[in-house]
C-alpha cells in the first residue's frame, strides 16, 4: 500500500521533526551539528523555503519552516538525503539515519507560531542539556535575542518577533518573556 500524500499549503509554516533510526543519535560532533546547519543553508539556497526557529537536539531536530515554491516534502528529502550521506560516509556507516518520514503539522495562526517557536526553542531545557535556552549552541534562541548575528543562514525571525509590537529590542525582550513563561508554565505542570 502507497504512502498517504502529504498535504502542502505555501501560505503556511510547518512545525517539522525528524529523528534518528531506532532513536539513535544524528549528531555525534560539533562537526555534524555545523554539517547540518551547512546544508540546510545550501538547500535554502537552492530550493528556497523560509526558517523561522530551529532545535537540533541529539537525536532528532525540529524545524519551523515555510516553503513556497516547494513542497515540504521534496524539501525535506533534499535536507535528508544529503546529512544521511554525510552521515553515512563521516561515520563509516550504511543504512538508514532517519526513522521514518518526518513529522509535519501546519501552523495556522500568530500564536501557534509563538507556542511552536517557544516549544522548540525550550526542548534541550525540558531534555535536561541546559538551563537556559539562550545558552544551548544548536538553537536559533540565541539569533532571536542578538537579532543581529544570524549569519550565513537564511533564518527569518521577523515572521515570530513581527507579532509583538514595538521596535525591535521591545519585540526581543517580549519573545524572551514569552519563552521565559512558557518554561515557567512546564515547570509548574511537572511538579
Amino acid at each position: 500500500m502507497g504512502r498517504k500524500k502529504r498535504h502542502w499549503d505555501p501560505d503556511y509554516y510547518y512545525h517539522i521533526v525528524c529523528r534518528g533510526n531506532r532513536r539513535d543519535a544524528l549528531f555525534l560532533s560539533d562537526g555534524d551539528y555545523r554539517t547540518f546547519l551547512y546544508i540546510l543553508q545550501q538547500t535554502s539556497v537552492k530550493t528556497p523555503f523560509e526558517l523561522a526557529s530551529y532545535c537540533l537536539m541529539t537525536n532528532h531536530f525540529h524545524l519551523q519552516l515555510r516553503s513556497q515554491e516547494q513542497p515540504i516534502s521534496k524539501v525535506m528529502s533534499l535536507i535528508n538525503k544529503r546529512y544521511a550521506n554525510y552521515f553515512n560516509t563521516r561515520h563509516n556507516t550504511t543504512g538508514h539515519v532517519f526513522e521514518e518520514r518526518f513529522y509535519d503539522r501546519m501552523i495556522v495562526s500568530d500564536y501557534g507560531m509563538l507556542k511552536v517557536s517557544s516549544y522548540i526553542h525550550l526542548n534541550p531545557v525540558e531534555a535536561g542539556m541546559v538551563a537556559a535556552p539562550e545558552t544551548y549552541p544548536w538553537s536559533s534562541y540565541p539569533f532571536y535575542i542578538h537579532n543581529s548575528l544570524q549569519g550565513d543562514l537564511q533564518l527569518n525571525t521577523n515572521t515570530i518577533l513581527d507579532i509583538f509590537p514595538g521596535n525591535e529590542q521591545e519585540k526581543e525582550r517580549r519573545y524572551q518573556e514569552f519563552v521565559a513563561d512558557e518554561d515557567e508554565l512546564n515547570r509548574l505542570v511537572r511538579v
